[in-house]
């Protein structure tokens, strides 16, 4: 089976609803809808994110650490056939993600700890997966999902998101049930825009997304979903 594998910067920045909309009206009228977009009413994304008994790519990204990861879990339908297993590295200013199609049964079994199934597929990654995910004690942790609205440009493999309404839980790691009991990760009214691009962004994608000045910030959704969640425990 195909297993994705991409190298590429990510930029993202928090836009408020004026410039959401804004920006939603200019990507629209120029840029191609992603696939998964359904008459430019965009998508669910919902990921399990997994982490060691101590939480370490939660503190690494936390602390800053120049090399971190994340591996999670990835369905756009909770109704879904299938998941994807991936695994995000993060060194410097580049991102390599990598991703396993897994089936529906695969995934339950991965939900609940047991990555046995990774040893029955023929790919590298699986087995590699396998290794690291059983030896470092990774184990299930939260429930993220969004709204997302994606635009791309073939040239260059350039994916404009928009990714609204972030929410999580961490008392329900069952990632295709129909409706999960979440609380807000994102302040009321805030986007994340990512902006996703190999090597450089073409100049006319950076005039059309009309950026200046606008900070860009390092918001894992992970990150702040924990982070939420902690604070809530305390």
């Amino acid at each position: 089976m195909e297993i994705l594998d991409v190298l590429r910067q990510e930029k993202k920045y928090l836009l408020y609803t004026e410039q959401t909309e804004r920006m939603r009206g200019r990507l629209g009228m120029a840029l191609r809808e992603d696939i998964h977009g359904r008459d430019g009413g965009g998508y669910l994304v919902r990921s399990l994110y997994y982490d060691t008994p101590d939480d370490a790519d939660f503190r690494e990204k936390s602390d800053g650490i120049g090399e971190r990861r994340k591996i999670r879990l990835r369905v756009y339908d909770p109704k879904a056939e299938s998941a994807k297993l991936e695994l995000k590295e993060k060194t410097g200013d580049f991102q390599r993600k990598r991703s396993l199609s897994v089936s529906r049964d695969e995934a339950r079994k991965l939900m609940e700890g047991d990555y046995m199934c990774l040893l029955q597929r023929e790919e590298e990654f699986a087995l590699e997966m396998y290794i690291r995910m059983q030896e470092n004690a990774y184990r299930p942790r939260c429930i993220v999902e969004y709204d997302r609205a994606a635009w791309v440009v073939p040239e260059n493999d350039i994916r404009i998101t928009l990714d609204a309404d972030i929410r999580a839980t961490e008392s329900n790691m069952d990632l295709f049930s129909e409706k999960l009991m979440t609380y807000p990760v994102a302040q009321r009214g805030v986007t994340t825009l990512e902006v996703k691009f190999n090597h450089f962004l073409l100049s006319y994608v950076r005039d059309l997304l009309s950026l200046h000045g606008q900070p860009q910030v390092s918001a894992s959704k992970y990150c702040m979903a924990r982070g939420v969640g902690m604070r809530g425990n305390e």
